[in-house]
């Protein structure tokens, strides 16, 4: 199956412009491994095919890759550790925080850190809301999360002076940036490209509203 694996993922990946190191690819086909054995126990994704989970979960998030600038992120509503942990793999110099309500996720997500030997992800059981950070963050990042309006109000206090929300969307969520809060600011929408996935993708980008501006 690893064999399987590898050769999916390695397929996918020549469609794009990522560059994955050979050992980078071991540990994202570890992370599907371990997905695909816990999640019958911890109900992590509906997604039970290994094989698709590489395209459907690992190289979904791993398209983001390019549009995160600065060192800090979190992922709000990261699940099983989506996009989060593909992301911090293919990004060691970036420093990861993994934030989520469920304790079983979070377990899960405590494991493959251990498991793969990251030393850039910290995983926080928490409630977006409640959970209040030491430092703010250059990018707050959400796949599946939650509205646009919801995820800028819940996250208000996450990003730093100049930080930035990334929102992982599905088709081009027009109606949800119409009634985006006048202090906040479209800075672009990037489509994605998910080689071999069905439907569309887009990473939406808000900013703040400067005072001076």
């Amino acid at each position: 199956m690893q064999a399987s694996l590898q050769h999916r993922l390695q397929a996918l990946l020549a469609q794009t412009e990522l560059e994955v190191s050979d050992g980078q690819v071991k540990q994202l086909v570890e992370l599907v491994s371990l997905l695909d054995k816990w999640n019958k126990a911890f109900n992590l994704t509906s997604v039970r095919d290994p094989i698709a989970m590489v395209g459907r979960h690992i190289v979904d998030s791993l398209v983001v890759s390019p549009y995160l600038v600065g060192q800090h992120f979190i992922d709000v509503g990261t699940g099983p550790g989506l996009p989060g942990l593909p992301l911090a793999i293919i990004n060691p110099d970036k420093q990861f925080v993994l934030l989520d309500s469920l304790g079983k996720r979070i377990r899960f997500i405590r494991m493959v850190i251990h498991q793969l030997g990251l030393t850039n992800v910290v995983a926080v059981q928490s409630r977006v809301e409640s959970y209040q950070p030491d430092q703010k963050f250059d990018g707050v990042l959400s796949r599946a999360f939650a509205s646009l309006n919801d995820m800028v109000s819940w996250c208000a206090h996450l990003p730093d002076t100049n930080g930035a929300f990334l929102a992982l969307k599905g088709q081009y969520p027009q109606q949800e940036l119409e009634s985006l809060p006048a202090h906040l600011v479209l800075d672009k929408v990037y489509p994605l490209t998910v080689p071999e996935q069905e439907g569309d993708r887009h990473l939406v980008v808000i900013t703040r509203q400067l005072a001076s501006q």
